[in-house]
C-alpha cells in the first residue's frame, strides 16, 4: 500500500517494519474523534479562503460520509494502514479525488494525533465522573439503610471504637467524591486545543485556532506549537487519576473481602459477583472484589509507562510519543470496567447488622467511654484508664462483656460507677455521643449526606 507520506522516500518499509510502526490496531477507536476534528479543520479552511467554500463543503459532506460508513458497519477500518488518520484520509481522497488531498494543509499528524487523545479523553474523564456518581448514589442508598447499623471502627485491624456502617461507607464517598474533582481539574488543563501548531512550528497559511477550538469545545488554544505537540501533562495526569481512583475501589474491595470473609461475616455478596470453588463445595469467593483489587497494579503500571516512555523526550513529537495510547486506553477501559462492577455489588450486597454488632460488643471498643465516664465523675484519666483495662482483662477472662460485670462488682473497683455506667457504655450511647462534625452520631452522618447529595448535584 502507498504511503501517504512518501516522497523523500520510496515510501517502501519492511513488511515487519510496517507492523512495528503502525498503530491504527489501537488509535483506530479514536475516529470520531478524527472525522469530527477534520471537519472543524475544512471549516476554517474554507473561512480563511486557504480552500474555497466549496472544497471546505465537500471535504466535511465526505467526512460526515465517512463517519456514518463506519459507524453503520458499511466501511471496515482497514488495519493495514499506518493510523487511523492515514486511513480517514485515504478514503476521503479515495472518494474525492484532488479536493481530498487539501484536509491536511495547515496541519501535521503532529498536532492533529494530540487532538484527537485530548477529544477522546475529555469524553472518557466526563463518561468516568458519570459513573462514579452512579457509585456514589447507591453507596449512599446503602448508607441511609444503615445510619444506626452499629459496626466496630478499626485502627491497625483491630477494633477499635464503634461506629455506624453509614458513617463507614461515607468515608468512601468522600474519596470519590475527589476523585470526580480530580477528573474535573483534569478536564481543565486538558481541554485547550493544540490543532494548528503543525508539526512544531506553527504554519505560513494564516489560519484561525480559536476558530477550530471554539466549533470543538476546547475553552482556548495551546500558546506555544512547540508545547502543543509534544505535550503529554493531560495524559499523566488523567492516568494519575484513574490510579488514584483504583487506590480507593481497591481499598474499598478490601474491605468487601474481609467483610465477606467467615471471620468477619458483615456483608454477603450477591451470587452474581461471586464464584465458587472447583474443588471446594462450600466456598463462595469475592473473585470481583479480588480482580478489582488485582486490576489496581495495572493501572500503577500503566501510570509508570507513560511517565517513563516521556522522562528523557527531547522537543518536540518523537515516535516514542505513540506509545502513549495503549496504557492510557487500557488504564480507561479498566477503570470504566471496574467501576461498573463495584455499583451492581454494593447495590446487591447483604449487609447482616446483628454480626457487625456482636464483633463491636466482643472488640471491648466501649473500653474508653467506661474510662471517659469516671474522668466526668472527677478521677484522674490515668487511674480511669486502668481500671478500664482491668476490667476488659476481666471480661476476657470470664469470656463476657462489660455490659454484662453486675454493678456491685463495679463499685469493687470503685465507688463512682452507679447503674447508669450501663446506658453510658451502651454501644448506641457510645454512638450518639459522637456529635463532632464529621464524626459517627446520627447528626452528623445526617450532615454528611447532606454534603454528598450536594456535591452530586454541583
Amino acid at each position: 500500500m502507498a504511503k501517504m507520506w512518501a516522497g523523500r522516500t520510496a515510501g517502501a518499509t519492511d513488511k515487519m517494519a510496517d507492523d512495528f510502526n503502525s498503530s491504527i490496531s489501537f488509535d483506530s477507536r479514536m475516529y470520531r474523534q478524527d472525522i469530527t476534528g477534520s471537519m472543524a479543520h475544512a471549516a476554517m479552511l474554507g473561512a480563511k479562503g486557504i480552500i474555497s467554500p466549496d472544497e471546505a463543503e465537500k471535504l466535511i459532506a465526505g467526512l460526515e460520509q465517512i463517519l456514518a460508513d463506519i459507524e453503520s458497519g458499511a466501511l471496515p477500518i482497514n488495519m493495514e494502514c499506518e493510523d487511523i488518520h492515514m486511513f480517514v484520509e485515504q478514503v476521503l481522497t479515495e472518494r474525492l479525488g484532488d479536493v481530498g488531498k487539501k484536509l491536511h494543509t495547515a496541519r501535521s499528524r503532529n498536532d492533529q494525533v494530540a487532538l484527537d487523545l485530548r477529544m477522546n479523553l475529555r469524553e472518557e474523564a466526563n463518561e468516568i465522573i458519570s459513573l462514579l456518581k452512579e457509585l456514589v448514589g447507591a453507596m449512599l442508598v446503602r448508607v441511609k439503610q444503615n445510619k444506626t447499623t452499629i459496626m466496630p471502627g478499626y485502627t491497625h485491624l483491630q477494633r477499635a471504637q464503634p461506629i455506624t456502617f453509614a458513617h463507614h461507607l461515607l468515608a468512601y464517598c468522600m474519596m470519590l467524591l475527589r476523585d470526580i474533582d480530580r477528573f474535573g481539574d483534569a478536564l481543565k488543563r486538558m481541554n485547550v486545543s493544540p490543532i494548528g501548531c503543525c508539526a512544531l512550528a506553527g504554519t505560513t497559511y494564516d489560519t484561525d485556532r480559536y476558530f477550530e477550538a471554539e466549533r470543538l469545545g476546547f475553552d482556548g488554544i495551546c500558546m506555544n506549537s512547540i508545547d502543543g505537540v509534544s505535550d503529554r501533562d493531560f495524559c499523566v495526569e488523567f492516568v494519575s487519576c484513574c490510579s488514584v481512583l483504583m487506590m480507593h475501589l481497591s481499598r474499598l474491595s478490601e474491605e468487601i473481602i474481609l467483610w465477606s470473609s467467615w471471620e468477619f461475616k458483615f456483608i454477603e455478596l450477591s451470587d452474581a459477583y461471586t464464584t465458587g470453588s472447583s474443588i471446594m463445595p462450600q466456598k463462595k469467593n469475592p473473585d470481583m472484589a479480588e480482580l478489582i483489587r488485582g486490576k489496581t497494579g495495572r493501572v500503577y503500571g500503566d501510570l509508570m509507562g507513560i511517565l517513563t516512555v516521556l522522562k528523557g523526550l527531547p522537543l518536540a513529537y518523537n515516535k516514542d510519543m505513540q506509545e502513549d495510547k495503549e496504557g492510557i486506553f487500557d488504564a480507561v477501559d479498566t477503570v470504566k470496567m471496574c467501576i461498573g462492577i463495584m455499583t451492581p455489588m454494593i447495590e446487591t450486597m447483604t449487609v447482616l447488622p446483628e454480626n457487625m454488632k456482636r464483633a463491636a460488643q466482643e472488640g471491648f471498643i466501649n473500653a474508653t467511654d467506661l474510662a471517659d465516664y469516671l474522668v466526668k465523675k472527677g478521677m484522674p484519666f490515668r487511674t480511669a484508664y486502668k481500671i478500664s483495662g482491668t476490667l476488659v482483662a476481666e471480661c476476657i477472662k470470664r469470656r463476657c462483656v462489660l455490659e454484662d460485670i453486675p454493678i456491685d462488682e463495679y463499685k469493687n473497683y470503685s465507688e463512682l460507677f452507679c447503674d447508669d455506667i450501663y446506658n453510658e457504655i451502651a454501644l448506641e450511647t457510645c454512638v450518639a455521643k459522637r456529635i463532632s462534625l464529621g464524626g459517627t452520631s446520627l447528626e452528623s452522618c445526617e450532615k454528611q449526606i447532606e454534603f454528598v447529595e450536594k456535591q452530586l448535584n454541583n
